[in-house]
Order: C-alpha cells, then structure tokens, then sequence
C-alpha cells in the first residue's frame, strides 16, 4: 500500500488558530448588525475591526511574508478559514479577501503591476474583483466570452458587458477577462487586463440586488472603448485560462473550509435552540425528528471537512487535485444549504426574521450552488474524468487501498 506523505498543520497553529478564533468571536460576530446595514456606520465598524485584526496580529495570515503577510504553510491557512468563515464578514476584517488575487499577481504580474497593486491590496486599501460573468452568455462556460481587447499601438482597447463583476464598486481596479486572439486555439484565444476602475469609459450600471440585498457588491460593468497601456496584460497574451484556473483552484479550497465554518456556527446555533425551546410536552432536543437534525449535520460537516482537507493535502503535495476539488465544491455546497436550512426550521418564524444570523446565512448559501462554477459543471468534470481515466486507481479513495 502507498500513500502520499501526510502534510499537517506546524505545531505553533493551534495558538494562532485561538487568536482567530478569539477575534471572530468577540470582536466581528458583536459587530454583524452594523455591517449589515452596508453604510457609513458599517464602513467605520470595518475600518475599526481591520485596525484591531493588524493590532492582534491576525491580519493576512496567509499572505506571503515576503509582503508583510503572516506567511503561514498553505495547510495552516486552510484551517484558519475554517474560522475566518464563521462570519459572512471575516475575510475582509481579517484581510484574507486580498489571498487570491495577491498570489495571482506575485505569480502572473509584471514587477511594476505587483509594486503598483499588491500593498494596496494586502493593506486592505482597495479590494480585488474580477470581471469574467456576462449577461449574455453562459457563465458556467467562459469560453462564450464575447468582451473583446484589441492591441492599438501601445494600448489595449476593451468593448464589452460584464456583470457580476463583485467590488468594482469599491475597488481601484478590475481584472477583465476578453478575448484578445479569436484565431488562437479555443483556450488561448483569451487573456486578463488590469483595468483602473478610473479609467475613462469603465462604466459601473449599477450594483444588482441579489437575495434581497446589495451587501454582495455584485456590478454591472460597461467597457466602451477603454484604453489601458499594453503593460497592464496580466500573464501571457492568450493565458486568461490558465491564470484564471491557478487562482480559483486554492480558492474554492478555502471557499469550502469557510463554508464548513458557516455550518458549524448554524449547528451551534441549532443546537442551542432545541435545548431551550419547548412545544408539546417536552424541549425539541427530545424529540426524534430533531435528532435527525443534529446527526444528519454533524456527519455532512464531518464529511465535507475530511473531503475538504484531503483536497487540500494533495494540493499541498503538488498532486492533480481536480476530482477532490469538484467533489467538495458541489458536496460542500449542499452540505452548506442543508445545514442552515434545518437549523432555521427548528427556529421556526424566528429563523426568516433578522432577528438570528440563519436568515443572511441561508440566502448566501444558495449562491455558494452557483460562483466558482455551477454544481453541474463540477458533477460533469468528476463524472468525466473517472469514466476516461482508469477509474478503479484514479478515484479518490484508490491511493488509500493500493
């Protein structure tokens, strides 16, 4: 039998994984209501929790050291998203928001993009966003792109409709995903350009209101003949695919061990609600079909936990991760919905009311179905690729029992 060498957290983790903990806690969770009204007093509550979060030492944490991050092993910033994702807020309080596309610049960007962009970044000062969704055509399916840039001289000019584009409001720049070679090979006719969200002809529609809300930040965003210096390609011309994937895979790793801090909090929520409530002769915990409730949760957050950090083992190992990371992103998914979705029963009206955090956890958990890849497409992608490949030593169990 053979398996890959085991990759763990360092033995000072549990320490720093408490002062996350203490800070998300105690410090953020007390201050939801007021970030939820998304105005100026929830902007002064964040500029105030980004100040205490750098004073504590809990700032970046997995951002490479090198740029002032806490430089933690990439398995020990998987873990501490598990609690960053107790609170719809924690990746910007915490400024683990930046991780991606601060990684996607230091690998990809040229040395004046990462002097001009990563500080700004990391320091929380402007947030990353990232323009690929089109109205038009179908999301799950970039290679539909129609948003266009063509060379003119020394400037790249853009003509396109994006949407979904979350932050550009509150962002200084946007990455745009176009086409830049319509003769290339279908997954090199596209590449990333660094647009300044000041540039003349970047046009923000409007924030669409989603779920109720606009607390996404989701924009409708209009190029029209935007022109950007030739140097602000990001990558190599026709490699919008392969930068794009080398930032969503690590993502949607830490996506899911967020969304498992999401469940937990709802369990822990649940679980307090049917020790105290009490209808037809007895508290809720008694009854059967709650119980059902409290073991079906516990084993789906079990489960997607192992699955999660498994996918994150191999990646840290430097083996193809592309299975375990479609299995944990439809199964974490809906791991995620169901969880919530009991424990806002067991609330009863309570649960739709802005009275507990269930009802803001429960509309954001429907979208966790859709971004970073519908869960049709990463059901094909599994399916697929077991059927061509030899299932029985390529599934995900088949390094265990060899």
């Amino acid at each position: 039998m053979t398996t890959a060498a085991p990759t763990r957290p360092t033995k000072d983790f549990a320490g720093r994984r408490q002062d996350v903990r203490r800070f998300v806690d105690e410090e953020l969770i007390p201050r939801e209501p007021i970030l939820d009204r998304n105005d100026d007093s929830s902007a002064e509550a964040m500029a105030e929790l980004k100040r205490l979060a750098k004073e504590r030492g809990v700032w970046a944490l997995g951002h490479p050291a090198a740029i002032g991050g806490g430089g933690l092993p990439f398995m020990d910033y998987v873990m501490i998203n598990e609690i960053v994702g107790r609170s719809y807020w924690g990746t910007e309080a915490l400024g683990t928001l930046s991780f991606q596309d601060c990684l996607m610049l230091l690998e990809f960007g040229t040395e004046a993009q990462r002097a001009k962009w990563v500080p700004l970044l990391f320091e929380g000062v402007t947030g990353p966003t990232i323009g690929m969704t089109e109205p038009e055509v179908a999301g799950s399916d970039p290679t539909l792109v129609q948003s266009t840039a063509v060379l003119d001289g020394d400037e790249w000019v853009i003509n396109g409709h994006k949407w979904f584009t979350s932050g550009a409001n509150k962002a200084m720049y946007t990455s745009v995903f176009v086409k830049t070679d319509p003769d290339a090979p279908k997954h090199q006719q596209f590449s990333l350009i660094l647009v300044p969200t000041d540039t003349p002809g970047y046009r923000i529609e409007r924030v669409v209101r989603t779920m109720g809300h606009y607390g996404g930040n989701h924009c409708e965003v209009r190029y029209d003949n935007v022109r950007v210096p030739a140097e602000n390609l990001l990558g190599p011309r026709g490699g919008g695919f392969a930068v794009a994937q080398a930032r969503l895979g690590p993502g949607r790793i830490t996506h899911s061990m967020r969304w498992l801090g999401q469940a937990q909090r709802a369990f822990e929520i649940m679980c307090d609600r049917v020790q105290t409530r009490y209808a037809h002769g007895s508290v809720l915990a008694e009854k059967g079909e709650i119980q059902r409730y409290i073991a079906e949760s516990a084993a789906q957050i079990q489960a997607a936990r192992l699955m999660t950090l498994d996918a994150a083992r191999r990646i840290d190992a430097g083996q193809d991760a592309r299975v375990q990371i479609s299995l944990i992103k439809f199964f974490g998914a809906q791991m995620l919905h169901d969880v919530i979705d009991r424990a806002l029963q067991v609330h009863g009206a309570m649960g739709v009311t802005e009275d507990t955090p269930l009802e803001r956890m429960y509309r954001d958990a429907r979208y966790a179905r859709i971004y970073d890849g519908p869960d049709e497409v990463h059901r094909m992608v599994v399916a697929k690729r077991l059927l061509r490949r030899d299932y029985r030593n390529e599934a995900p169990w088949s390094e265990i029992v060899r």
